[in-house]
Parts: structure tokens; C-alpha cells; sequence
């Protein structure tokens, strides 16, 4: 089997670890939608914000770290206990600050004090399982990886369903779990699905007898601070709009756009499969002959089925759309999601790029181009939410993410230079996007000329690629 081969078996069993579980998951957005009003829905997505500013914090880049450093140290035994060892006591104490400062940090935050607990719970959980999940990758066991996932969504699902179609009727339920708000159910599911996946992989917390190594520490600090700051400013990325709608539009807008925002999930659990696969594989395989010319194709690639993705869920949204979100009170926000489609392919293309800085050791480059991102993304709402309302939003993100894709591929060059078929690779995205836009936009959604353009799309690539993809096949 190839290189290549390999890596498209792996990604695509990642892909199934992710996508599946989160496909999954996703259904549960019209469950949501249903149940909750517009200002419920906000709730549970400022949840999520916080969560995710939390998890980086606490994870402090060392997932990455591990990665690098258990690929190249010839002691893995003691790279992984390390990394366990430092999670596990970094996180029992940034777990006690966060309680002990329950108060100012619930006014700061303007968080429910009832959500904070579980909040704080289910992000504490969360990064004690980073290391044992990156584990699970590092050292090519996919299929063991997408069963947790998959056990983990299912646990998540079922009691979504469960407390959320009873709470409809139920008091008894209610009072079981001291609930206010309707919403908490959700946090509540939540919270179970991560103390069973911590059962599941606490196994890996005692692969190896326990050694701590201060110098392996060190290097791991030092290369990951930096990624937890890139990680920060993708999380301003990513949410500030979802944190800045509620204040500046109100909750309603808030819950239309961000439940609208799911629909792109196609997009993103495309780029998250791709990652799970792609990161290991970039490490584990950087000393090889054609490392470089490797990790070109695959970027080629990558941009070829993003751009598929872009086309087919714009041209298809209104068949999509009443799967995952029924009331039209969400919808006025459906316009977004063509936008929103690119900026995330745009976000994929920046995550292949970003290989060079993380083989070299120059993360802090990655810190650099993130925190561009992020001074983009809350200049221009900040800016323009007042004027262009949540469509801002939107392009603020394309802005964004389409500046780091372009400074990461400048500089990149300039330390670690991979032979990209740039020529095809902006053709690919600007074809897929020109037809995209005016498919939903100009054509306003219809489905028939849509379709005429995703064939074209498909015959373009056929014509043009043939021969490069049975040479893959045939090695």
C-alpha cells in the first residue's frame, strides 16, 4: 500500500470517527430548533463559546505538542507520561480556580451561575481525554478511536431525546435534575456522554509506568504556547460573532444565525476528518524522500472534494435545510451559509498549509497569522455588524480565514517550501465558489441550474485529473 493510500484509508476511517458521530449529532439540531425558542438556542450556543475558550486554555497546545515530540523522541514512553502527568495536574488546578472564582467569573462572563458548574465540568473532563485520544492517533489506531467517538455521540443523542421529549410533559424529570431552563438537559447529556468516555480511555492514563521528564516539559511548553494562542484567536474566529450578536442584535438574531451557521457542518466535519488523519500523518511522515511532494497532492485534493462539498451543499440547501431546521423563525439568516461554506474551506486549505511551521518548529508563526485573523474578525463586526447586521458576521469570517490562508502560503515559502499546484489549486476554489454564489444567489437556489453546474463541476474534474488519480490508484 502507498503512502498516499495509507493516508486516504486513515482519513477516511477518521472521517467516519468525526463525520459519522457528528452527522449524528447534527440531527440534533432540529430537535433543538423544535424545542427551544430563538433566545434558548443562544443560550446553548454561548455555552459552547465559553467552552471552547476554556478547553484551549486548559489543553495548552500540548496536543499538537505530543504529537510533535512522541513522533521524534525515541523515549515515547516517557513523552506520553509527561504529557499525561502535566494535563492531569494542570487541570486539577486550573479545575480549583475556576470554582473558587465562581462568582466574579459568572458576572464577567455573564453565565447563568446554574450553567456554570456544568460548564465547568464537562470542559474539565474534556481535556483530561485530549492526551489519550492523541494517543490513540499518533500511534495508527483509527478504528479504536472511531468506536469511543461513536459510543460518545450515541450517549449524547440518546439523552437529548430522552430528557428533552420528556421534559415537554414531565415535572417529575425536571425536579429530578433541579432544572430552570429547558436548555440545561442538553448540558446535562452532555456532561454523562464525557464521564463515560473518560471511563473508556482511562485505561491509557497507565500505558506507562509514570516518569516525568522536566526537559521533555519543557520542550512541550515550548512548543505549544504559542499554538495555544493561535488557538484562542481561532476561537475569536470562530464564535466572536456568536458572543457579539446576543449584545448587539439580541438573542433571536443570535439563535437564527448560529443554528444557520450548523448547516455548514458539512464543511467543517469534512476539514475535522481531514485534520484527525492529516496531523499525524504530516509528523510521522516528514523524514521521508517525498514528504514534500506528498503534501502537495494532497492540499490539490483536499481543495478538489472541499470545493465538491462547497458546490453540492449550496446548490442543495433547500432540500438540506428542512432535514436540520423547521421553524422560519430561524431562517432569516439562511444567506449566510454560502459564505460561511468558503470561509471554512478557506480555514481547511490554511490547516494543510500550516504543516511548514509545525515540522520546522515555528509555531509561533502560527500564533502570528491566528492573531491576524482574530484583529480581522473583531475590527470588521465590530464595524460592520452596525451596518450590513449578521451577514457581517459571515463575511468577516471569510475575511478572515481567507488572510490567513494567503500569509501562511507566503511565508511558508520562505521556510519550508512545498511544491503546491497553486495554478490548479486557485482554479479549483475560485470555480467552485464563482459557481456556488451565483447559483444561490444570482439563480436564486434553483435546483436544476444548480445541478447543471455541479456536473460541470464534476465533468471539469474528471477531464482535468484522470490520469493523476489512477497513478494514485495503481501505486
Amino acid at each position: 500500500m502507498s503512502v498516499l493510500q495509507k493516508f486516504f484509508k486513515d482519513t477516511v476511517i477518521y472521517g467516519l470517527a468525526i463525520v459519522l458521530p457528528r452527522l449524528i449529532n447534527f440531527f440534533l439540531v432540529r430537535l433543538h430548533t423544535d424545542v427551544l425558542p430563538n433566545e434558548g438556542y443562544s443560550e446553548n450556543t454561548e455555552f459552547y463559546v465559553i467552552a471552547a475558550f476554556f478547553n484551549v486554555i486548559l489543553t495548552y497546545g500540548m496536543e499538537t505538542a505530543f504529537f510533535r515530540f512522541f513522533s521524534k523522541n525515541k523515549e515515547k514512553s516517557k513523552v506520553l507520561s509527561t504529557a499525561i502527568v502535566s494535563i492531569v495536574f494542570s487541570t486539577i488546578i486550573f479545575g480549583a480556580c475556576l470554582f473558587l472564582f465562581r462568582e466574579p467569573i459568572t458576572r464577567t462572563l455573564n453565565i447563568n451561575s446554574g450553567f456554570y458548574s456544568l460548564l465547568v465540568s464537562i470542559t474539565l473532563i474534556d481535556t483530561l481525554i485530549v492526551i489519550p485520544f492523541a494517543y490513540l492517533r499518533v500511534t495508527g489506531r483509527p478504528m479504536r478511536f472511531a468506536a469511543i467517538k461513536i459510543i460518545n455521540v450515541f450517549v449524547i443523542v440518546l439523552f437529548n431525546f430522552l430528557f428533552l421529549s420528556a421534559s415537554l410533559g414531565s415535572e417529575s424529570l425536571r425536579n429530578m435534575f433541579s432544572v430552570d431552563h429547558t436548555v440545561e438537559y442538553i448540558f446535562i447529556a452532555n456532561l454523562i456522554a464525557s464521564v463515560m468516555v473518560l471511563g473508556l480511555v482511562s485505561p491509557y492514563f497507565f500505558k506507562s509506568k509514570i516518569q516525568f521528564d522536566l526537559k521533555i516539559l519543557k520542550q512541550l511548553l515550548h512548543y505549544g504556547w504559542p499554538i495555544m494562542v493561535a488557538g484562542l484567536a481561532f476561537v475569536i474566529n470562530e464564535n466572536l460573532d456568536k458572543w457579539l450578536l446576543p449584545e448587539m442584535l439580541g438573542k433571536n438574531i443570535n439563535g437564527a444565525y448560529s443554528a444557520c451557521y450548523k448547516l455548514a457542518v458539512f464543511m467543517t466535519l469534512f476539514i475535522q476528518a481531514f485534520r484527525m488523519g492529516a496531523e499525524p500523518f504530516f509528523f510521522n511522515h516528514a523524514k521521508e524522500e517525498n514528504a514534500k511532494e506528498t503534501y502537495a497532492v494532497i492540499l490539490k485534493y483536499f481543495t478538489i472534494v472541499g470545493g465538491l462539498g462547497l458546490l453540492f451543499v449550496t446548490v442543495y440547501i433547500d432540500w438540506l435545510r428542512p432535514i436540520f431546521i423547521k421553524k422560519e423563525s430561524y431562517l432569516i439568516a439562511l444567506d449566510i451559509v454560502p459564505i460561511v461554506l468558503l470561509a471554512n474551506l478557506c480555514l481547511g486549505i490554511y490547516h494543510n498549509l500550516s504543516v511548514w511551521y509545525k515540522l520546522t518548529d515555528k509555531t509561533r508563526y502560527g500564533m502570528y497569522i491566528s492573531i491576524v485573523g482574530a484583529i480581522i474578525t473583531i475590527g470588521f463586526n465590530i464595524a460592520y455588524i452596525p451596518v450590513l447586521g449578521f451577514m457581517a458576521c459571515a463575511y468577516a469570517t471569510l475575511l478572515a480565514y481567507a488572510t490567513m490562508m494567503l500569509l501562511s502560503y507566503v511565508i511558508g515559502r520562505r521556510h519550508y517550501k512545498v511544491p503546491y499546484a497553486v495554478g490548479s489549486i486557485v482554479f479549483y476554489l475560485l470555480l467552485s465558489s464563482f459557481l456556488s454564489f451565483i447559483s444561490y444567489y444570482y439563480f436564486e437556489r434553483d435546483i436544476i441550474i444548480g445541478t447543471v453546474f455541479l456536473l460541470l463541476f464534476l465533468v471539469t474534474i474528471t477531464t482535468l485529473e484522470k490520469n493523476q488519480i489512477k497513478q494514485i490508484l495503481k501505486r
